[in-house]
C-alpha cells in the first residue's frame, strides 16, 4: 500500500447527503482514517464538514487522515482536470488530497461546474432523449494533467479506477509518474486474479470496492437478493469457525489477499464490525474455498448500466 494508507477504508458512495457529515464523524470515532470519496458521489461538501468537525473535536489531525477523491468523466480534458480537483478540495475543505484517481476510462462531454454539479452521466437532462455524449479526449492527455496535480502539490499520489489489463499496459508506456493505485470491483464472485497480479507486477497497489459483492447493488436493481455472498457456504463455514460474521470473513479475504478495501455503511455498529478483522486469519484452505466462488460476476458494469440508464451503449470490459 502507499505509505500510511490504511488497508481498511470507509466508502462514501451512496451515503445520503443529509447523513454524510454525521457518518464521517462517527466513522472517525470508530477508528477509520482512510476515506474514499468522489465528485460523482455528490456528498463531498458534507464529507468535508464531517472531517472538519472531527479535527475540531481533536479526534484526529489532517496528517493522520488518508483522503481519496476521483476525477469525473466530464472533466477529462487537460484544461478541466485542475478545475475538477480544485472543486473537490474546496468541497472537502482540504489543501491537498492523498490520492486522486481517474474514476472511469470514459471521457464525456464537459459540463461546467456552475451549470450542474456533480454533472453525472447525461450531457443534457432536459433533452428530448437524454443520453451520454462521448468526448474525444485521449487517456494519455488526462493522465498528463493528473501528473501536473502532483507537481503542483495539490495531490500526493495519483491512480486509476475501473481500468482493464490492456489499459494498464498502455498507461505504463506513457506515464512519467506511475500510478500508485488501481481501484476495481473485487469480491469472491469477481476475484480479478489476473488483473491484480498484473498490477502487482507493475508495482501498482490495488483497492477493492464493493468488497461484500452484491450488497451495494440491491437498492439499484443491479443485483438479485440470491446473489448475496453472505450466505455462500465457504463464507458461512469460515464465519462459524472463527466466530465472526460472514461480512467480516469477506472483508478479511479481501485484505488477506493483499488488497485494500473500502466497505460502506451508515450503521455505527457495522462501522466497528468492519474494522474488527485484524484479529483472525483465514487458513489457506478457507481462502481457496472462498476464491473458488469466482464466477466473473461484475455488478458495476458500464456495458450494462449505461445503455439502460443513459441511452448509450458503452462497455469498457469485454
Amino acid at each position: 500500500m502507499p505509505q500510511s494508507m490504511p488497508r481498511i477504508g470507509f466508502g462514501l458512495w451512496k451515503i445520503p447527503r443529509d447523513q454524510t457529515a454525521a457518518c464521517v464523524l462517527e466513522a472517525v470515532r470508530a477508528g477509520y482514517r482512510h476515506f474514499d470519496s468522489a465528485a460523482d458521489y455528490g456528498n463531498e461538501r458534507e464529507t468535508g464538514e464531517g472531517l472538519a468537525q472531527a479535527i475540531a473535536d481533536g479526534l484526529v489531525t489532517r496528517e493522520e487522515l488518508w483522503i481519496t477523491s476521483k476525477l469525473w468523466n466530464t472533466f477529462h480534458a487537460p484544461e478541466h482536470v485542475a478545475q475538477a480537483c480544485a472543486k473537490s478540495l474546496d468541497d472537502l475543505g482540504l489543501d491537498y488530497l492523498d490520492l486522486y484517481l481517474v474514476h472511469f476510462p470514459i471521457a464525456l462531454k464537459y459540463v461546467p461546474i456552475e451549470e450542474r454539479y456533480p454533472p453525472e452521466w447525461i450531457a443534457d437532462p432536459s433533452a428530448s432523449e437524454p443520453r451520454m455524449e462521448r468526448a474525444a479526449v485521449p487517456l494519455h492527455e488526462t493522465w498528463a494533467a493528473m501528473e501536473a496535480l502532483v507537481e503542483q502539490g495539490l495531490v500526493r499520489a495519483i491512480g486509476v479506477c475501473n481500468y482493464n489489463s490492456a489499459l494498464i499496459h498502455d498507461l505504463m508506456t506513457y506515464s512519467s509518474l506511475k500510478p500508485a493505485m488501481l481501484q476495481i470491483e473485487a469480491h469472491p464472485y469477481l476475484a480479478q486474479e489476473r488483473l491484480i497480479r498484473l498490477a502487482r507486477e507493475y508495482g501498482i497497489d490495488v483497492t477493492a470496492f464493493s468488497p461484500l459483492g452484491a450488497q451495494s447493488y440491491f437498492e439499484l436493481d443491479m443485483a438479485d437478493k440470491g446473489e448475496s455472498l453472505l450466505g455462500a457456504a465457504p463464507v458461512m463455514v469460515a464465519a462459524q469457525r472463527h466466530a465472526k460474521s460472514p461480512a467480516q470473513v469477506l472483508l478479511r479475504w479481501g485484505i488477506q489477499r493483499g488488497t485494500a478495501i473500502i466497505p460502506k455503511t451508515t450503521s455505527p455498529e457495522r462501522m466497528r464490525e468492519n474494522l474488527a478483522i485484524e484479529d483472525f486469519e483465514l487458513s489457506p484452505v478457507e481462502m481457496a474455498a472462498i476464491s473458488a466462488l469466482d464466477q466473473g460476476r461484475r455488478f458495476n458494469d458500464p456495458g450494462t448500466f449505461t445503455e439502460a440508464a443513459f441511452g448509450t451503449f458503452h462497455p469498457i470490459y469485454d
